[in-house]
């Protein structure tokens, strides 16, 4: 993923928590043609290593593509997409693993990002 420079990449172990999988990589793109390019190159470089994915979903629009390797799910969202849905905080649980050559990031040091929420207008007496 750095390789195509996504950003915020984070890497959680989920498997106490769930029997899906083992860990969530998760990244950022600025653009749904870099999502695209990120998750070609995972695919490429994963593949050629014997890592075929078992599904890769949301190639078309690029916005959010899911790619399930089994044990590893990744996740890679054009940044406003990945605001939106959070899942760091839904996964807030979840231990942070750190990545080789990245500064070090904790539960206590990490920046949670909003949460947009529509306005839910007042109910009336009429």
């Amino acid at each position: 993923m750095l390789e195509k420079k996504a950003t915020d990449v984070l890497i959680l172990q989920v498997a106490p928590l769930t029997s899906v999988a083992d860990y969530l990589v998760i990244g950022s793109a600025d653009s749904d043609r870099q999502a695209s390019a990120i998750a070609d190159h995972i695919d490429g470089t994963l593949s050629r290593s014997g890592s075929k994915p078992l599904s890769i979903e949301g190639t078309r629009s690029s916005q959010w593509v899911l790619m399930d390797f089994g044990d590893v799910i990744v996740h890679i969202f054009r940044q406003d997409v990945r605001e939106h849905y959070a899942l760091e905080r839904l996964w807030s649980d979840a231990k942070r693993i750190a990545i080789p050559g990245e500064p070090r990031v904790t539960k206590s040091t990490a920046t949670p990002r909003p949460v947009k929420r529509k306005k839910v207008p007042a109910k009336t007496k009429a």
